[in-house]
């Protein structure tokens, strides 16, 4: 579409203004374009590692920690899953609805972000969860699972994470680690 003498003039004055690299034409401008993007997408790319690696030293190790910095991170921090802790189902749920919005994942990493979740971040309800869920909250094998739920229906609801720590086979490091997840 050919430029009115008017358009013509206002980009040359606007040329005037902005120095001499226009003075020589836009076309000096166009050619210089792609480096200029280049320089830009370099540091762009930085910037997401330098994030990315500022999001991962927030989370605990454990399989699935890769994943969720690289599905999860697009649309939020980590301050978000860290301010938010919920029961496994709420995080079940929570994951179904971040997919829903757009969030893409393989199904094994889904699993994999999941289990992750639970192990690190789901609330642990000491006195209602089945041994199952006891197993992957508090990272325990099954037959420390089922010996809480056996000491729970003998001697009660538990009171404190010292209650917790009294069960055979609880790692008392494991519980202390897990102390602010557990609802009583």
């Amino acid at each position: 579409m050919p430029l009115d003498s008017k358009s013509r003039s206002n980009r040359d004055r606007e040329d005037s203004r902005v120095g001499p690299a226009f003075q020589a034409g836009r076309t000096a401008t166009l050619n210089a374009w792609p480096s200029r993007f280049v320089v830009r997408s370099v540091g762009v790319v930085f910037m997401v590692t330098a994030v990315t690696a500022a999001l991962q030293d927030k989370f605990p190790d454990g399989a699935g920690k890769a994943e969720v910095v690289k599905v999860c991170s697009g649309c939020h921090d980590a301050e978000i899953v860290l301010a938010n802790l919920k029961t496994p189902g709420e995080w079940a749920e929570t994951l179904q609805n971040m997919a829903q919005q757009g969030a893409e994942a393989m199904p094994a990493e889904w699993a994999l972000i999941e289990k992750y979740l639970d192990v690190n971040f789901a609330l642990i309800m000491i006195n209602k969860a089945a041994a199952e869920e006891l197993q992957l909250t508090m990272d325990v094998t099954r037959e420390v699972a089922d010996g809480i739920v056996k000491h729970r229906r003998d001697n009660g609801p538990f009171k404190s994470v010292d209650d917790v720590k009294k069960v055979a086979g609880v790692d008392a490091a494991r519980v202390d680690a897990r102390k602010s997840r557990f609802v009583f």
